[in-house]
C-alpha cells in the first residue's frame, strides 16, 4: 500500500480539482466555425446554369462563380 501525507493528499485533491475546471471552462468558451447564413439574400441561383451558390456581399446583383452570368435580386432563391 503506498503511503501519502495529508496534506500532500488535499494538494494533489486541489490542484487537480482546479485543473479539471480551468480545462471545462476553455472547451466551453471555445468558438465554433461561423456557419453560413440561410437567409435568402445570400443565397443566389443562377439564370443560365441554375447553379445555386452563396454571395454575401447583400447587392442588388451578383455573378455566378460557375459562368460568369450575372444575376439580378429577383432570381433569389427561397429558403424552406
Amino acid at each position: 500500500m503506498i503511503k501519502i501525507e495529508f496534506s500532500l493528499a488535499v494538494a494533489l485533491y486541489l490542484i487537480l480539482t482546479t485543473c479539471i475546471i480551468l480545462l471545462a471552462l476553455v472547451f466551453k468558451n471555445r468558438k465554433e466555425p461561423k456557419q453560413f447564413s440561410s437567409e435568402k439574400n445570400f443565397l443566389w441561383q443562377c439564370s443560365i446554369c441554375t447553379y445555386v451558390y452563396i454571395d454575401s456581399r447583400y447587392t442588388s446583383m451578383s455573378q455566378c462563380p460557375r459562368c460568369g452570368s450575372y444575376n439580378k435580386k429577383d432570381g433569389v432563391v427561397t429558403s424552406s
